[in-house]
């Protein structure tokens, strides 16, 4: 991977302290600097609406310019968990948003999504409009799109996902035995057109199982697969 600042943009709900273990992993893997972009569970309840949406993309355009002038490459890494991921894809686009014409593409050379819902039977009206306006990878000539998923045994899995996994995988494939991180299946993290990775035995976050994708030895584990993955 490039040696360049990462900027991480996480998921759903999750708070910001719980990727502390992930920024300084990567801080020490890269040589680079790590930021998360902050934003908190009352912002991200608003997520329905497309302003919550812009005004954290908002964020995450402030954090890629100021990291980018400073980066060995002039450009970033992005790297999105969860519902995370399928924003980053907004992100690069240069169409209008809310008013705004991110074009993250600019800033950034590489997206790494780490389970996150790009396809499902029952997706939310944002993540639908993400799914319809940029299928795929369409950047792919710019960018180096990495899709990482989970495949999770339920029987080694904690309660919470062992008790939420067969109705999110059915919402997502129609399958309930389908295998994912016991949120997320593995057919909907892989971004159609991306480099796919796919780790045995990795949860989609700390209260689905005690190695998630943020755990600091899983976050060796796909970052340092990364290279290979990117070239096949």
């Amino acid at each position: 991977m490039p040696r360049q600042p990462i900027v991480i943009l996480g998921g759903f709900l999750i708070s910001p302290e719980a990727y502390a273990p992930m920024v300084r992993r990567l801080e020490l893997l890269s040589g680079q600097p790590v930021r998360l972009v902050p934003v908190g569970k009352a912002e991200w309840l608003l997520t329905v609406f497309a302003f919550a949406w812009a005004r954290i993309l908002d964020r995450v355009a402030t954090t890629a310019q100021d990291l980018a002038r400073h980066s060995p490459t002039g450009k970033v890494t992005l790297i999105g968990h969860s519902s995370g991921g399928i924003m980053l894809r907004l992100f690069l686009d240069e169409a209008p948003f809310q008013g705004r014409r991110y074009d993250g593409k600019a800033l950034a050379d590489t997206l790494v999504m780490l389970g996150s819902p790009h396809t499902a039977l029952k997706a939310t009206v944002l993540r639908q409009m993400v799914a319809q306006r940029l299928p795929g990878a369409p950047f792919a000539d710019r960018v180096r799109y990495v899709s990482v998923a989970g495949d999770l045994d339920l029987a080694a899995a904690s309660p919470m996902a062992r008790r939420l996994a067969p109705t999110a995988y059915r919402n997502s494939t129609d399958d309930a035995h389908d295998r994912g991180d016991g949120l997320v299946p593995v057919a909907s993290a892989l971004l159609e057109g991306s480099t796919p990775l796919v780790l045995q035995g990795v949860a989609h976050g700390g209260a689905f199982g005690a190695r998630w994708y943020g755990s600091p030895e899983e976050v060796e584990r796909w970052w340092t697969a990364l290279p290979t993955a990117v070239l096949s």
